[in-house]
């Protein structure tokens, strides 16, 4: 059996850049007490509040608000999903939504820019505009973690939030071979209590994967967000959520479930 550990990291980020990566940085190091392979953060851990300290947060990439993060994947010896930060574009007034994977080495490996952008207006819910603060990326993003799972090799595409809700972006994955798709967030608690969970294990049946989703809880920019992290089986059976409140939930991924259930029901790209 091929065995893959992973750990979700969910946090409660403020407007303090400082205070949330020291926050995340020892949940990461709580995570790694469980040895893992995969540790991941959410959407925006390193920053959740008004436009403009949004803008002055963002970072080049590689850059200085990543080390700490390089550092704690070589000292655990894993790999670190940096669920989605700003990043700097061609736009001073609208940096990219990326998300980071590092090696086990603190290199990065691959980065993706969220493609779908949360301009929603909910009645009775939230209202916003992310595609005004945020340049949107263009490619779909599926890398080879190398040796993660007891040697082997793990394919996971990269996904962020709202693109949760488009389900040829999974789709594109699946046909790239991913096995596993992450879904870092930063998910209202007014859409979140009745989509969530739904979405999550629709993605996961769809595609015959593991998903994964660490998400932000508690108030951020204003508004209360959902929290549950979770992992989804293939099946789409929930293997572990997280409770209320910032903290770690640890999941144990038997990769070789994913050729069983594309065996029993073949709906991949290209069947």
């Amino acid at each position: 059996m091929s065995t893959l550990r992973v750990a979700l990291v969910q946090l409660a980020a403020d407007q303090d850049v400082a205070a949330n990566v020291e926050r995340a940085a020892a949940l990461v190091k709580r995570a790694g007490d469980q040895h893992p392979q995969l540790v991941a953060l959410p959407e925006m851990f390193l920053y959740r509040g008004p436009a403009s300290g949004l803008r002055e947060s963002a970072t080049e990439l590689p850059g200085p608000l990543v080390e700490p993060f390089a550092d704690l994947a070589r000292s655990l010896d894993t790999w670190i999903l940096l669920g989605s930060l700003a990043e700097r574009s061609g736009d001073p007034q609208r940096p990219y939504n990326t998300s980071v994977l590092l090696d086990p080495a603190g290199q990065i490996c691959v980065c993706y820019r969220k493609r779908h952008l949360f301009d929603v207006s909910i009645d009775g819910g939230p209202s916003d505009r992310e595609s005004a603060r945020t340049t949107p990326g263009g490619e779909t993003v599926v890398a080879v973690m190398q040796g993660a799972a007891q040697e082997a090799d793990v394919r996971i595409g990269l996904s962020i939030c709202f693109d949760l809700r488009f389900p040829e972006l999974y789709r594109e994955m699946a046909a790239a071979g991913a096995v596993l798709m992450a879904v870092p967030a930063n998910f209202t608690e007014a859409t979140g209590r009745d989509h969530w969970e739904v979405l999550l294990r629709a993605r996961a049946i769809e595609n015959g994967a593991f998903v994964i989703a660490p998400a932000q809880c508690g108030m951020g920019g204003g508004a209360p967000t959902h929290g549950r992290s979770m992992a989804i089986d293939p099946w789409g059976t929930v293997i572990a959520q997280a409770p209320d409140g910032p903290g770690v939930v640890v999941a144990d991924l038997d990769m070789d479930r994913v050729g069983e259930v594309r065996r029993q029901l073949p709906t991949q790209p290209g069947r």
